[in-house]
């Protein structure tokens, strides 16, 4: 996975790449599933969800540029994978999640892995975590139509927010940078998430009878990945 899916593809990072060879991925899967947890896609999960393919996994992470001493806001904990990879990086990670299952699952998951840098918090991600804020990284696991302005007040200077913006079917990641009182946005590469639901995302009257989002990129296993 390291050489393949990531060092070749761009994910460079050596942290990133430590982290994400230490974190056994399979530890995240349901039962049964552990043999496709290295498969180059996105894999379900509980309650309807997925978990990310690995190159996308890498790549919102290496875009975060997370320094040891950061405090890291995570929108979607999902089965907790991405969460461990960012525990595993910084100080502190704040996560928020919509499905109170889901959260659960992923704290006694960290728990289980000695990672206790981590608060879980179950509420509309869309809101952030203002009572935590500021935050040094901001990372979204879910598609917004646009960049929550809730998010971006609460970065630090300097901090980063990654998040994919667009439409339901594609979005684009999207890095946004406060620097002081501007913010500055990047395009990367198109994506696919499922829709970031929430008063800052999408209304759950607009996006049919697609699944709430969890986390981590997509509702069905084709989803997380680059289109």
């Amino acid at each position: 996975m390291i050489e393949s899916q990531l060092r070749r593809r761009g994910v460079g990072d050596e942290r990133v790449l430590e982290a994400m060879a230490r974190i056994h991925r399979e530890k995240f899967m349901q039962p049964g599933d552990e043999a496709v947890a290295y498969d180059d896609r996105a894999v379900s999960i509980q309650c309807g969800q997925t978990i990310s393919q690995p190159y996308m996994v890498g790549l919102m992470t290496q875009l975060l540029q997370i320094r040891p001493d950061d405090r890291v806001l995570e929108i979607g904990t999902g089965s907790g994978y991405q969460t461990a990879i960012l525990a595993a990086l910084c100080a502190s990670v704040y996560t928020v999640e919509r499905m109170p299952d889901l959260s659960d699952l992923a704290a006694r998951r960290l728990r289980e892995l000695g990672l206790s840098n981590v608060e879980f918090l179950v509420s509309d991600g869309t809101l952030g975590w203002p009572e935590q804020a500021p935050f040094d990284g901001i990372m979204v696991t879910a598609g917004a139509p646009s960049i929550p302005q809730s998010l971006t007040d609460q970065l630090a200077d300097g901090g980063r927010l990654v998040v994919p913006v667009g439409g339901e079917a594609y979005q684009t990641l999207t890095v946004v940078q406060r620097r002081g009182r501007t913010i500055v946005e990047r395009p990367s590469i198109a994506c696919r998430f499922v829709p970031l639901i929430g008063q800052g995302g999408w209304a759950p009257a607009t996006v049919g009878d697609r699944s709430p989002d969890s986390s981590e990129a997509g509702d069905r296993p084709s989803e997380g990945h680059t289109p």
